[in-house]
């Protein structure tokens, strides 16, 4: 039994990294490519919850539950696809990190753009293609590590 409320846990929070990221940078962009001010400053601002509410649950449940998993199936640490997966983990860790900075530096700009009724600042439109440029591996990340999960493939540590 406890095998599988670890198992529906940690694949629980596997979809909630990939649904919530998908979600994020869908409503960012339209948003983004709507170039309105306030618009884009109330996405952001749920976006940011959103990421703190979600994501940061299901970043500190993840490597919980597989720990766990691993040692109660009895799998190794070394075994290709569980190393893989917590590579690809530490670095979309690394590349979520600045992301939800960047998403609060997007939506402070963004508010004050609108509270001023002025354009959005270059320093706006650099943060945001930076944001795109971050979160694009890092979502391929995800994806990759949900495959390695699911198929559990004989591969070679390095």
């Amino acid at each position: 039994m406890l095998y599988f409320v670890l198992k529906y846990l940690h694949v629980v929070g596997a979809a909630v990294l990939l649904g919530t990221g998908a979600g994020i940078a869908f409503f960012m962009l339209a948003a983004h490519l709507g170039g309105k001010p306030a618009v884009i400053a109330g996405v952001a601002r749920i976006v940011v919850i959103a990421d703190f509410i979600f994501t940061a649950t299901a970043v500190v449940v993840q490597p919980i539950t597989g720990t766990l998993l691993v040692l109660n199936v009895g799998y190794s640490f070394w075994d290709g696809w569980i190393v893989w997966s917590i590579v690809l983990y530490v670095i979309t860790g690394a590349l979520w990190l600045p992301v939800v900075w960047m998403q609060i530096r997007l939506r402070d700009l963004a508010s004050i753009a609108a509270a001023e009724g002025k354009p959005l600042p270059k320093e706006y439109h650099r943060i945001f293609w930076l944001w795109f440029a971050f979160g694009i591996p890092a979502f391929t990340a995800v994806a990759v590590i949900l495959w390695l999960m699911i198929a559990k493939p004989q591969i070679g540590v390095f």
